[in-house]
């Protein structure tokens, strides 16, 4: 079977959903950014890391083994060491192409009023997030992800806490952080949601930092409906206490 077939029969088997739809807004705003080919290879290089460090480990077992003494039953730890080593040697392609399958099925879409992100293969997560909730944007980049060209953009609404996600944040069950992983212009897609934001803001939202002008009356339809509930609140208790 060829590496395609492979991946395609690997995509069937995960039953990966279909593209998603796109969050509330204009159609005509849809943006979809995907990842960048340098974060596959980001991707290839820590898949490789982490399979020689299971090479090594087990090398290191296997010398340990060799100094024990002669055993009653040595031969099942012989047996063992060919099963760890058949099972090492048949993970190398099936995770090789998970590396694949998981750079590919992740989306990132942004509209005029909100942004939606999915990744994951074996545990899928999406997040929806209105940008009546963001509260800030930040790009981080590593050393490696600065020479592959890539980067990460966060998105962080309210109620996060200011709290930073540990390691990469993948499958975090952070609800109010989403990251767009691994793009090629972290920084062009972050002047995209903030000009979006802007507008959406702009459009009777208003700005959440913005002091309010004590020349105008605060509260507007708020404060009328505490006032009204309050002067009912005050015939009531009249009435309860029997006066006039």
């Amino acid at each position: 079977m060829s590496a395609g077939g492979l991946q395609a029969w690997l995509e069937r088997w995960l039953r990966i959903p279909p593209p998603p739809r796109p969050p509330a807004g204009s159609p005509d705003s849809i943006r979809v950014f995907r990842a960048a080919p340098g974060f596959y290879r980001y991707q290839l290089l820590r898949w490789g890391g982490g399979q020689l460090g299971a090479a090594w480990g087990l090398v290191a077992g296997f010398s340990a083994l060799a100094w024990l003494p002669e055993l009653p039953y040595g031969w099942l730890l012989r047996w063992a060491e060919l099963v760890g080593v058949a099972a090492f040697l048949l993970q190398l392609p099936f995770t090789l192409l998970l590396v694949k399958v998981d750079v590919d099925y992740r989306w990132y879409v942004v509209t005029d009023r909100s942004l939606r992100i999915r990744e994951g293969v074996f545990r899928v997560r999406e997040q929806t997030m209105s940008f009546a909730n963001v509260q800030n944007l930040a790009v981080r980049q590593g050393p490696l992800q600065r020479l592959l060209g890539i980067a990460d953009l966060r998105v962080r609404t309210a109620g996060g806490g200011g709290k930073e996600d540990p390691g990469t944040g993948e499958g975090s069950a952070n609800l109010h952080l989403g990251t767009f992983r691994g793009v090629a212009d972290a920084e062009g897609i972050r002047d995209v949601v903030l000009e979006r934001l802007r507008r959406h803001r702009d459009a009777g939202l208003g700005d959440p930092d913005e002091e309010p002008d004590p020349a105008e009356p605060c509260g507007g339809p708020i404060l009328e409906a505490a006032r009204l509930l309050l002067t009912e609140a005050r015939a009531l208790r009249r009435e309860i206490a029997g006066g006039p």
